[in-house]
């Protein structure tokens, strides 16, 4: 049998994601304390060498420390941010105070003291995180991608998961593009939808599925914190609708909002429209309701075409898209003609350059531009 770790460890990239399992840890452990005086915590958040010197000795203060009524103590040093590829983590004295901490940690008698060291971001290169590796009691939080759309999918339906619901299509990817790369806002949104769809009476009976979070309560109840593809007013352009693209111009400019990012968002989605309609006239793709088939093959024709950054995501390459917003542009219905996707990226450059003439009429410069391009396509 194994001898027990000397220590816990808990690290990542995502501070939120690291301070909540490390939290769980700490409560497990203090469940087998009950006095209160001799759980201690301890940041270890320091914007300097001398910060770090301060919060380190602290620790190994706490860790030599033996309760004063006797019995197993627990030390949490959280929020430990000199660990990562900063100024202060090369600082020559941060180095040493790590090394001289390695060594109270080598000396960690378990059964007196649990000790906990969580660490958000980490250096993986140093000494001290692969020695932590092989003798702590290791544990990473949100993987090496966190952050990522993936990453952020994954702890939304863990978390919806536990709150008994469940996503429906759509609404996870949604409910990523709107938030951003904040994994505190996906979880706190996650809180706010699942009890919105449980509704008053969470319990379901009779062997029903759980209660469904949808995309339609997404896109009401979550603002789009991301503040990057505007997306009302985006899906209600790309759909053709010209009276839900109008009422969303209306939303959007009494909020506060400005042109210039929305003519931006709406060029973008208009730019991978352009390619999915030659790949389509083409015979390269097929459009359907809500999405391609076949993109991936025509990648392996077209791609080498957009050069070295071929594999780099960008607005001006298709084959770089998320295919779920791939498929909220194209929508339930084929997209327009390339003619008029091409006229219509001239009308956003006409706009972009309108609205300089007229900052003040920034609202009016854009309904014009909504009827001129969607009027047209609905006659």
């Amino acid at each position: 049998m194994a001898p027990a770790k000397k220590f816990t460890f808990v690290c990542g990239q995502d501070d939120f994601l690291v301070d909540r399992l490390g939290r769980e840890r700490f409560e497990a452990m203090a469940a087998g304390v009950p006095d209160e005086f001799s759980r201690e915590v301890i940041s270890g958040f320091a914007a300097n060498a001398d910060e770090v010197g301060t919060a380190v000795r602290r620790f190994i203060e706490a860790v030599r420390t033996m309760p004063m009524f006797g019995g197993r103590h627990i030390v949490w040093f959280k929020d430990v941010n000199f660990l990562a590829d900063s100024q202060t983590g090369k600082a020559e004295a941060t180095l040493d105070l790590v090394a001289a901490m390695q060594e109270v940690l080598e000396k960690v008698d378990p059964a007196e003291t649990s000790v906990l060291m969580t660490a958000a971001p980490v250096d993986r290169r140093r000494v001290f995180f692969k020695w932590c590796e092989k003798n702590a009691d290791f544990a990473t939080a949100g993987g090496e991608a966190a952050g990522s759309p993936d990453a952020l999918a994954a702890i939304a339906i863990a978390e919806a998961r536990s709150l008994g619901v469940r996503f429906g299509p759509g609404a996870v990817e949604l409910l990523v593009a709107r938030v951003g790369a904040s994994s505190r806002l996906v979880v706190e949104e996650v809180r706010k939808l699942a009890s919105y769809a449980a509704g008053p009476d969470p319990a379901a009976g009779g062997g029903a599925p759980p209660p469904a979070i949808e995309e339609s309560h997404v896109a009401e109840l979550t603002p789009n914190t991301a503040e990057g593809d505007f997306f009302e007013t985006s899906e209600a352009f790309f759909s053709g609708d010209l009276q839900w693209t109008l009422d969303a111009l209306r939303r959007h400019f009494f909020a506060g909002g400005d042109a210039r990012p929305l003519i931006a968002a709406l060029q973008n989605g208009n730019r991978i429209l352009i390619q999915l309609r030659a790949l389509a006239d083409a015979g390269q793709v097929r459009l359907r309701a809500r999405g391609v088939d076949g993109l991936g093959a025509a990648a392996g024709a077209w791609a080498s075409a957009y050069g070295e950054a071929a594999g780099e995501k960008s607005s001006y390459n298709v084959f770089t898209q998320n295919p779920y917003y791939i498929g909220k542009l194209v929508g339930e219905s084929r997209p327009p003609s390339l003619r008029r996707l091409i006229d219509n990226q001239a009308e956003l450059i006409a706009a972009f350059e309108e609205i300089i003439r007229r900052p003040r009429e920034q609202e009016d410069v854009l309904r014009d531009m909504a009827v001129r391009c969607l009027a047209v396509a609905n006659a």
